[in-house]
């Protein structure tokens, strides 16, 4: 091997060995061992319910480029429909879990007073509220209020956290230096909670798009991709049903990502690593 091979070998390996580098291909090789041993499970059980890749593939494919007979639109419509109840109940969910995490945290008045219903509520699994929510909000609102609820809690749990996890010496510097409660507040309890909030974001997020399907699929219309896996697996169209829970996973770990890669950067401009 002469010189010049040899740098070359050396730069490939350093690039190798970069974190980003590195988990890329440790994803990269572990998805393509998934798909190759659900390719073979399929020839070798030649099972009606278990298309292999390449049919779910072309249904993929095809569920965007043609209305669905069934549904008489296309993967798109539903894309939004599933998009405009996730972003509405997340949004929700923030409204109401910001402030009301921050002051639970912060008060203790309010923390007595609000805990106990928190907890009361905070176990119940969100696709149960699903009857009542449809009942009450119908079929538009009622999958984004079981959103709400998804994501309401894992987001108020982190920040409320955040809050308890102040370090008492940051605290006694803000009063040392004769900070009123509100500069305490602003200046030391909110920027410190950020990183909880994010890390409640980016949770909250995967546990909305579990909430979505199953809601959409109990109760919705109109469209959406729950109610697009439904009608499929009900129709037996098993390809059809797998592209619809691949699209869903490609959402879920598109917004997560994004919300993963602002809440490194946020630590990292913390100090935090």
């Amino acid at each position: 091997m002469n010189e010049e091979s040899a740098n070359y070998l050396d730069r490939t390996m350093e690039a190798l060995n970069k974190p980003l580098v590195k988990s890329s291909v440790v994803a990269l090789i572990s998805l393509t061992m998934f798909v190759l041993t659900w390719w073979a499970v399929a020839i070798w059980a030649n099972l009606v319910y278990l298309p292999a890749p390449p049919d779910v593939l072309d249904a993929l494919i095809r569920s965007f480029m043609y209305k669905d007979p069934n549904m008489g639109v296309n993967m798109w419509h539903n894309m939004y429909a599933s998009l405009q109840r996730f972003i509405l109940g997340f949004l929700l969910a923030f409204i109401v879990a910001v402030p009301l995490g921050l002051v639970m945290g912060f008060s203790k008045i309010a923390g007595l007073l609000a805990k106990p219903v928190v907890e009361v509520f905070r176990p119940i699994p969100p696709i149960a509220w699903v009857p009542f929510f449809i009942a009450v909000f119908f079929y538009f609102w009622g999958p984004v209020m079981v959103i709400f609820v998804g994501v309401l809690f894992p987001l108020l749990s982190n920040i409320y956290f955040g809050v308890k996890s102040v370090e008492p010496i940051l605290l006694d510097a803000a009063r040392t230096q004769g900070a009123s409660r509100l500069q305490m507040f602003t200046k030391v309890i909110f920027p410190y909670t950020i990183p909880f909030l994010m890390t409640g974001v980016r949770i909250g997020m995967g546990i909305g798009w579990m909430c979505i399907v199953a809601a959409e699929m109990i109760g919705g219309v109109g469209g959406g991709i729950g109610v697009y896996i439904y009608v499929q697996a009900n129709l037996g169209v098993y390809a059809n049903m797998f592209a619809g829970m691949i699209v869903i996973a490609i959402l879920g770990l598109l917004t997560t990502g994004i919300m993963q890669y602002f809440e490194n950067v946020t630590n990292r401009r913390m100090g935090i690593r």
